[in-house]
Formats: C-alpha cells, sequence, structure tokens
C-alpha cells in the first residue's frame, strides 16, 4: 500500500485530500499543516509521496522540499498549490520536486497523479510540463564543461531518450515490448551511473546531452 503524507495549511482542504486518498486505498500516514512539522514528521512516517502545498507560514516550499528530501531521501513530492505562476513552479521543480498539480485539478486528475508520482513518473497540470522542458532547455544552451560522460547501455540511452520526451514508465514499457519493472530497473540504473537523484533531474540531463529529439 502506498503510504503518503499530506501537508497543507488549511485544515479542511488537509482533511479533504487525506479522506480522498483514504477512500482511495492510500495509507495515509500523517497530514501536517507546516513546513517544518513535515521535515520532522517525515522520517518517522516514511512516506512514499508526499502532497504538498507550497503556502506554509513558517518556511517557504523550497526550504520544505528541501528538509523533506534530507530527512527521508526517497519520498517523492507532488507539489498540489493553487499558485501556477512560472517562477513557484520552476523554484520546486529545482529543489527535488517530481510532480506539480493545481489545486483546480479535478479529484480524478489528482487521484492519478498521486499513482503516476507513486511510480515514479513526473506529473505536471497540462501546460506546466513544457514551461519546465523550456527551462532546462535554456540552461542546458548555456556553456558546460567537456566532462567526459559516464557510458550508459544501448537500452539505457533508449530508455533515457524515451524519458526525455516525456512518455511515462508505462508507455516506455508498451513501447519497448518490456515489463514495468524492467524500464524502472533501467531508470534507477542510470540514475546511479550518473549521480542524479529523481526522474527530473534524469529528463534535464537528457535534454543536455540533446536526447530529447526536437524537431
Amino acid at each position: 500500500m502506498t503510504r503518503v503524507m499530506v501537508v497543507d495549511d488549511h485544515p479542511m482542504w488537509r482533511e479533504g485530500v487525506a479522506r480522498e486518498l483514504a477512500e482511495e486505498g492510500y495509507e495515509v500516514v500523517a497530514t501536517v499543516g507546516e513546513g517544518g512539522q513535515a521535515v520532522r514528521v517525515a522520517a518517522a512516517a516514511r512516506p512514499d509521496v508526499v502532497v504538498l502545498d507550497l503556502q506554509l507560514p513558517d518556511l517557504s516550499g523550497v526550504e520544505v522540499i528541501h528538509g523533506l528530501l534530507a530527512a527521508y531521501p526517497t519520498t517523492r513530492i507532488l507539489v498540489l498549490s493553487a499558485s501556477g505562476e512560472q517562477q513557484d513552479v520552476l523554484d520546486a521543480v529545482k529543489a527535488g520536486a517530481t510532480g506539480y498539480l493545481l489545486k483546480s485539478a479535478a479529484r480524478s486528475e489528482f487521484l492519478d497523479a498521486v499513482r503516476r508520482t507513486a511510480d515514479g513518473d513526473t506529473v505536471f497540470t497540462p501546460g506546466l510540463a513544457g514551461l519546465v522542458l523550456g527551462e532546462y532547455r535554456r540552461l542546458a544552451a548555456a556553456p558546460a564543461p567537456a566532462d567526459e560522460p559516464p557510458r550508459l547501455t544501448d537500452r539505457e540511452t533508449e530508455v533515457l531518450r524515451l524519458v526525455a520526451k516525456g512518455l511515462s514508465y508505462k508507455q516506455i514499457a508498451e513501447r519497448l515490448v518490456v515489463s514495468h519493472r524492467t524500464v524502472q530497473n533501467h531508470v534507477q540504473n542510470t540514475l546511479h551511473k550518473l549521480q542524479l537523484h529523481n526522474r527530473v533531474e534524469l529528463v534535464r540531463y537528457a535534454i543536455e546531452q540533446g536526447l530529447d529529439d526536437r524537431e
């Protein structure tokens, strides 16, 4: 059962989200209203996914994301925010959030986002993914030291190319006629070789290497 922690300073919204998750079969291991409390609870609660509002009374969203990942590095963070401002989205993703969904999302869209986040996919409200990829492409255009890249297998490179194109693990598995677990294993091996931490960083690396097949 996927373990989820909900972090939001509005009690009614927080409890409503927790109730929706519980009804869908998720194990809600904690609901908290402050960033500092979330960081303290994360190490003990060991959530697979944290549903995080960026607007908290004590810490900035970036501080909370950094703190959560320091406390429990394997957790995946899905931001659920009322803000669709470009800087908020980019700051959250750069800090380590694996997805960003607006609070205006439908219930089905939210639950699908939690499921996909738990599976290791990056999930964005439509329109925001293009914003993030555009920023990564801008950064990739900047000069960088020409270090020797780690050596990936042909299949790892193929999976990385499809990740950069925005395909989910399920879509990649169907495209390559392999299991979902095999795709996850290739991604984990690639993350280890490249010394990266999550799929968001992996997408950025792929774009920097020109693997996103821009037409």
